[in-house]
């Protein structure tokens, strides 16, 4: 257990909270909680469990997370259909945590999953990793800048690859590194224009995007005042162009930070949609 969870409202809710390292994270600035990186567990009905996991990186233009919309209530979801699920609270750069820190995290969450997959009684080849927003670029830079195991280290975590099986990105801030300031620009946000060129070079995932990134699913609406569509699209047709197996649906309205679809009759079809999505990915089979 560690300092930053609840233990009476965590056990009722038959959930627990871990550290991604047991002692200070790398490049921690502190030890407070919020230079505690975390997973939160939530695990399936007993019976119902398939095997799969999800790691799940709510948004918050990383300065800070939408931990019910894009994070308990996916949990929920998920944890419904069978997956063990894993809620990730990363390191902000409002708290001083610029990239690549937030995705040391990402990829650290990925490795601890898979290296105690046993523990979690879960299939360490079926972890899907989900992310909004901001969480959805911190996810499509896991998914297309993963870091292969190493064999030799002493921490076991680190021996396994930090690569999400799947990626789901739920309008991904894709273009958050840029020197436009017409929408969301994180060189912006953080005062950052003057190390944007490097950092865009360096954290634009669509610049990443191999034959070996992972199968994804994207959901974006197209009226979008936050996050261009059109940002988006470039990172699809990354996708297809590397042969990456993706699917990709575009609503014609709906606000950023739709969540589940908040009660529009439209967007509220996007979960049926990822639902079928998973299933052809064998992800809600119930293990053998």
């Amino acid at each position: 257990m560690t300092p930053c969870a609840r233990p009476g409202a965590e056990e009722f809710l038959q959930a627990t909270t871990i550290r991604l390292w047991n002692g200070p994270a790398p490049e921690a600035r502190g030890n407070t909680c919020d230079d505690t990186p975390t997973l939160t567990i939530l695990k399936p009905q007993d019976g119902m469990a398939t095997g799969s996991a999800v790691i799940i990186a709510p948004g918050g233009a990383y300065a800070g997370l939408a931990g019910n919309i894009e994070g308990r209530q996916f949990a929920d979801w998920f944890a419904a259909r069978g997956f063990t699920a894993f809620i990730l609270n990363y390191r902000l750069t409002s708290d001083g945590y610029v990239l690549p820190v937030p995705l040391l995290d990402a990829r650290r969450a990925v490795q601890l999953v898979r290296a105690r997959a046993a523990e979690f009684r879960i299939n360490p080849n079926r972890i899907v990793m989900i992310g909004f927003s901001a969480g959805g670029h911190l996810t499509a830079l896991a998914g297309t800048q993963f870091v292969a195991g190493d064999p030799g280290a002493s921490d076991p975590i680190e021996r396994v690859s930090s690569r999400p099986d799947f990626i789901v990105l739920g309008y991904p801030w894709i273009g958050a590194i840029t020197r436009d300031t017409s929408h969301l620009s994180y060189c912006k946000l953080y005062n950052l224009m003057d190390k944007c060129a490097a950092l865009r070079a360096a954290y634009s995932p669509e610049l990443f995007v191999t034959k070996a990134t992972p199968p994804t699913f994207i959901y974006h609406t197209y009226d979008d005042d936050t996050v261009p569509v059109a940002d988006v699209l470039r990172f699809y047709e990354a996708l297809v162009k590397a042969g990456v197996p993706s699917e990709m649906h575009i609503f014609a309205h709906g606000q950023h930070g739709s969540g589940l679809g908040m009660g529009d009759a439209a967007l509220d079809q996007w979960p049926a949609l990822l639902e079928t999505w998973l299933r052809a990915q064998g992800l809600l089979e119930k293990r053998k």
